[in-house]
Order: C-alpha cells, then structure tokens, then sequence
C-alpha cells in the first residue's frame, strides 16, 4: 500500500471530528471518499497533509506521516489540491504552474505540454492572470500545479464543486490521465456518477467513522448504505 492510515482522530478545537478512521490506498488505485458534506473528508485530507495535528498513524510508503510539516509531507510524493481552488491571482496561469515545480525548471512525469494539451483553456490564457479566469479553471489550475510537482498519490478534495457539466466531464478526463501515469489518487467526491466510473474502490464515512467499503458494484448492490449515508 502507498497509503496505509490506522485509528486516526482529529479534532477542531474540542470538535472530534475523525474517529478513528482505517482506509488504504494501494499503488496507481483510485479510491473515492464519499459521504455527505460535515462529515468529516475534507478534515481526513488536511490530517493526511499535517495541516491540522492528527493521532493515529498515517504511513506513506511505510514511513510515518504523523507529526511531520506539510512541507515535508509534500515533499514525500504527496500531492493536495484543496477545495477552495487557491490560486496566485496575480500572478500568471503559466507562473502559477511554475511553483508546484519541486525545483525550478525540473519537471517530472508533468510538463507544461501536458498541462495545456488536456486543458486547451490554460493554453490561451497562459500569460494572463490567474485571477481573471472562472472559478472552473481555477480548479484545472489548482489540479495541474499539484501535478507539476511530481507527485505519487494525489488528495483531490471536491474537484467538480459547483462546475459546468463541460468541465466535469474535464476532470473526470484529467483524473483518469493521473491514474493512466501510474499516479494513485484519493477522490473527496459527491458526484456518485463519477466516483462509481472511475473507482477501483470506495469509502463512504458518516459521523466520522468509515461505514462502508467496497468496489463500485458493492456500492452499487447496498441501497441500504446508499440510502442512509448517501441519499439527500
């Protein structure tokens, strides 16, 4: 496993919000975290990246995560793009790219090529702002920074939130091209459509807790699970 997390809690002041959460993550896979919205998968996310103090374990590549700066974190081969798409508004869509770069000028399996190749919109406004474009390709941006720094497993929290069904359609594009490299990911989704097409596996939490796990034709088969942690 590239991803191996066991008993994890977080908390928010004196919220509990992760109780003790198990969920793996093997080499090139793609797994989807799904759940409603407050229950807990954007927090798992920031625990992983050492943005908020966990307890449990968190082992990537059997090294142990917890404790270690979000720096460093990163610097492991751990990739995170966040949901609130942040990106260097005034700076340009081609130096926004620049700096997910671990060094300057080395690329990886990622070059600006690949970039503009999958997101032709990036293309033609390489030299403009990355505040004047739509809050739909700030996320393509936000994805395609994380990828130019090379990373093995990637944290993707929400990335079609609020966008036009052209740009999910874009993303669901982008992550299988992520996946196809070799690149496992972790998905925070609340599309159920995508999550299920391109899974191999998927959580579901609640509360939490991970109440569910299972490959897309399980969740498929449980309406029951579905229906209760799920269903709106």
């Amino acid at each position: 496993m590239i991803l191996s997390i066991r008993d994890l809690h977080a908390f928010y002041g004196q919220s509990h919000i992760l109780h003790g959460v198990d969920l793996d993550v093997a080499e090139g896979e793609i797994v989807s975290l799904l759940g409603r919205n407050g229950v807990g998968r954007s927090t798992l996310c920031k625990a992983i990246m050492g943005l908020l103090p966990p307890q449990g374990s968190v082992r990537y590549r059997d090294k142990e995560m917890v404790g270690l700066r979000a720096d460093l974190i990163a610097r492991a081969g751990i990739g995170y793009v966040p949901e609130d798409r942040q990106v260097f508004p005034t700076l340009t869509v081609r130096q926004n790219l620049e700096l997910g770069l671990k060094r300057a000028g080395k690329f990886g399996r990622w070059t600006f090529d690949d970039v503009f190749r999958l997101f032709p919109n990036l293309a033609a406004r390489q030299n403009n702002p990355a505040g004047v474009l739509s809050g739909g390709e700030q996320q393509m941006l936000t994805m395609c920074r994380t990828l130019m720094g090379d990373p093995d497993l990637v944290l993707i929290d929400e990335p079609t939130e609020g966008l036009a069904p052209l740009l999910v359609e874009q993303v669901g594009v982008l992550l299988a091209e992520i996946a196809s490299r070799g690149v496992a990911i972790l998905l925070v989704e609340q599309k159920l459509t995508i999550a299920l097409k391109i899974s191999h596996r998927l959580y579901v939490m609640g509360h939490g807790k991970i109440v569910f796990e299972g490959t897309p034709d399980d969740l498929n088969a449980n309406a029951g699970v579905r229906q209760e942690w799920l269903e709106v």
